[in-house]
């Protein structure tokens, strides 16, 4: 049942031990409390990553919503998550607009065509997991293949902060750095999981601060992609946008050459969404592997959805399981008002145009955290599952795709496509350990033989 929640107790507080179940809930008033924290919590990376991409952070947060709605759905309420923006497919957007013509409405409509291909290829990948079993995943995606291929897609986009953000105002981008590693060490509770938003707030205030006390900025501009003077932060967009009105769509077109850079991110969804529906089992004290399958699947249908009407690819969040385990609430209840509430946020033009004037300087000072973390969450997979490099079949194929994605290094097939960065590297991390692994006729050790599949805190936040 999705829907039909049980009060849990008189409704107000939970007993030392005791934790409100996916199908129970608090009072509505508590209930609507938790679901405005979930929103808290998606909201610094469901709007950071569809900015990075150059989509549109205002449509991202309405359809997250709309994802999580889905998500719930399929899942039959068995699952509490909340779908925010996915940065697993920032290195392949990145690709695509280098070659469609950088921050146009054309570019913009084959990233969310190639995106939407990859979304409807996790949905049935969703779909065997189901019908075959878990067990099919950890045969094709080892910890060592999907430890490989995290890493790449962090590590990957280390030139878009170094050629494209930093550049912007660098001092900008150091203090930005700066003030999110303290919020995240510091506070360790529920700040310190929106370190990444409250950082982006600081950097955006002091970018505003700056140009009222030095003025314009002259360094590199990305919307002309030359040096010249410029204001830091701009509110031309945000004074012309309505209070109330529906976000940007626009329709999706497919090209192959853009769909194969995305495809990669697929199997960090798979790690991904298997990580985190296991965590939620720990914490509930349910046996979820069977919805392990659905979850996929949802994601998948979700992501499709969002970017057939030119939304961001969606993913479950990590974030979110952290204020669950920190609440010791599970309630579905709660991210059904989470998404009513990012559906809402949606529908406000002049808070997207808001959000989408961030200074560069600042998402560079923030970038640089996201997509080092994306890249040690590989190593984390690898240590968790104790993979052993002395082995060559582990180790080569792996480090040469890391190498090819961190380049990123282009490999022109034909006249008008080649494969480059992340792309090629996880051909190579996939391809070469497969092939490496049945001519050396053998099979991965017991302790590779189980994918922990994390991408985020889960472990931790479960306690």
């Amino acid at each position: 049942m999705a829907f039909g929640w049980k009060v849990h107790g008189e409704g107000r507080t939970l007993a030392p031990g005791e934790v409100v179940k996916p199908d129970e809930r608090l009072s509505w008033p508590r209930t609507i409390g938790f679901g405005a924290q979930h929103v808290i919590a998606m909201f610094g990376a469901t709007f950071v990553f569809p900015l990075v991409m150059g989509l549109d952070p205002n449509l991202a947060v309405m359809m997250s919503g709309v994802a999580t709605i889905l998500f719930l759905l399929i899942v039959k309420g068995k699952i509490p998550s909340y779908l925010g923006t996915s940065a697993s497919f920032v290195g392949g957007v990145v690709a695509i607009r280098g070659l469609f013509g950088g921050d146009t409405p054309a570019a913009d409509a084959v990233v969310t065509g190639a995106i939407l291909v990859a979304g409807l290829v996790l949905a049935i990948c969703g779909l065997l997991i189901h019908v075959l079993g878990i067990q099919i995943i950890h045969k094709i995606f080892p910890p060592v293949v999907t430890g490989g291929v995290v890493m790449l897609i962090g590590f990957g986009l280390a030139y878009v902060v170094a050629d494209i953000y930093w550049p912007q105002d660098q001092w900008i981008a150091l203090i930005t750095m700066l003030v999110t590693f303290f919020i995240m060490v510091l506070f360790r509770g529920f700040i310190g999981r929106i370190a990444v938003l409250l950082g982006l707030v600081v950097g955006y205030v002091l970018s505003w601060l700056a140009d009222r006390a030095f003025g314009a900025i002259t360094a590199y501009n990305a919307g002309t992609g030359k040096i010249d003077t410029h204001p830091r932060v701009s509110f031309d967009s945000v004074a012309s946008a309505d209070w109330i009105g529906l976000p940007d769509f626009h329709a999706p077109s497919f090209q192959a050459s853009a769909i194969l850079l995305v495809l990669p991110a697929v199997i960090a969804l798979i790690a991904e969404n298997v990580g985190h529906v296991k965590a939620v089992g720990e914490m509930t004290g349910v046996d979820a592997d069977p919805y392990i399958g659905r979850a996929v699947a949802a994601d998948g249908v979700a992501t499709a959805v969002a970017t057939a009407v030119g939304g961001s690819p969606t993913t479950t969040y990590a974030e979110n399981i952290g204020v669950m385990a920190a609440t010791r609430v599970y309630s579905t209840a709660a991210y059904y008002v989470a998404a009513v509430i990012a559906i809402l946020f949606g529908l406000c033009p002049k808070f997207g145009a808001l959000i989408a004037a961030t200074p560069g300087g600042v998402l560079g000072g923030i970038t640089v955290i996201l997509y080092g973390m994306i890249g040690l969450l590989g190593a984390k997979i690898w240590v968790e599952n104790r993979v052993d490099f002395a082995d060559p079949v582990n180790m080569v194929p792996i480090g040469a795709g890391i190498i090819l994605a961190i380049g990123p290094v282009a490999h022109q097939i034909t006249g008008d496509f080649r494969l480059e960065g992340i792309a090629l590297g996880t051909i190579v991390v996939l391809g070469g350990y497969h092939l490496l692994r049945a001519i050396s006729r053998r099979g991965p050790s017991p302790a590779e033989a189980v994918s922990g599949g994390e991408i985020g805190y889960e472990k931790d936040a479960a306690g």
